[in-house]
């Protein structure tokens, strides 16, 4: 058997389907089926199910599969094993950030650390939280920063820094005189959120109260992008929460929304670099995490007046 046959097993296995197993395998579907009949002979039994639609593994293929997993995130491994040493940085490094996150703190640090470790190739991909979970948990990240807590057994987690919430209000919204909001003031049905999925929504959800109000907009606008939803109050168009990171390109003012903050205790949330293999590459994940710490203002490493939100 080889490791491309293992690796066929578990496509088939995530996709429930030959063809599309194939084409995310970058093979054809003749080759792939091919590779797992092999496979399926050398072991002499059925790993899966071809009557079923979508196809399904069979009793004895589930346990094949999830070997063939640990085999696979073993086999990964011997590269970094090798290319590892103590005193060197370098090789690649692949990252996975919540969508909240990347745009505004990937700028802040990412040339200093590239300038500092030149041979560490450096790999970033804007995910959802559990898109992080998955793939750390099937060897497909060295890293992730995500915004909520895990529990997750294989996953090491360091805190980076606590970032405060910020309501980001049009010019007429009734709230624009107030000199600092309340977590009283923020309701639900007058505000703009992030599609379900964003951890950012969560938490902004559970900063909002219930309103028996009937919402009288004219709009309903589904969005995976919190810049989407600064142009809509840009507009004059209500308002929205936003992390602190993500205002600071503004120069103290904005000409088309006002920045509001909120009273003590701030609610705020805290990110987090989680891991999943503490002995290999940790001598990049450490140099990742100095990088971003030096790179934000102290202000966001205090907890002090504020409540986090998870």
């Amino acid at each position: 058997m080889t490791l491309t046959q293992l690796s066929y097993i578990v496509a088939v296995d995530k996709y429930r389907h030959f063809a599309t197993a194939a084409d995310k395998s970058f093979v054809t579907q003749p080759t792939l089926s091919m590779q797992i009949h092999k496979l399926e002979d050398e072991l002499g039994i059925t790993i899966f199910d071809r009557s079923k639609s979508p196809v399904i593994p069979t009793e004895i293929g589930e346990k094949v599969i999830e070997q063939a997993k640990t085999i696979l995130k073993e086999s990964k491994q011997l590269s970094d094993i090798a290319n590892f040493k103590e005193d060197e940085l370098k090789g690649s490094f692949k990252v996975g950030i919540i969508p909240t996150v990347a745009p505004y703190l990937v700028p802040l640090f990412l040339r200093s650390f590239l300038k500092k470790y030149p041979q560490v190739d450096i790999i970033i991909e804007e995910l959802l939280t559990q898109e992080v979970l998955e793939r750390l948990g099937n060897d497909q990240l060295d890293a992730g920063i995500i915004a909520t807590p895990t529990s997750q057994s294989f996953i090491y987690t360091e805190d980076l820094f606590v970032e405060p919430f910020v309501g980001y209000l049009s010019h007429n919204h009734p709230l624009i005189d107030k000199e600092k909001l309340s977590v009283d003031d923020l309701d639900r049905s007058n505000i703009w959120l992030l599609n379900e999925g964003h951890c950012f929504r969560d938490q902004a959800v559970k900063l909002c109260k219930e309103s028996n109000k009937r919402n009288h907009s004219r709009i309903e606008f589904k969005s995976g992008n919190l810049e989407t939803l600064k142009r809509l109050v840009e507009q004059n168009f209500g308002m929205t929460l936003l992390p602190w990171t993500a205002i600071q390109e503004f120069d103290g003012s904005c000409v088309n929304a006002v920045i509001k903050e909120f009273e003590d205790p701030v609610p705020s949330r805290k990110l987090r670099l989680i891991f999943g293999r503490k002995h290999l590459k940790q001598t990049i994940i450490g140099a990742f995490k100095d990088s971003i710490c030096s790179s934000i203002p102290k202000s966001l490493k205090t907890t002090e007046k504020r409540v986090l939100i998870e």
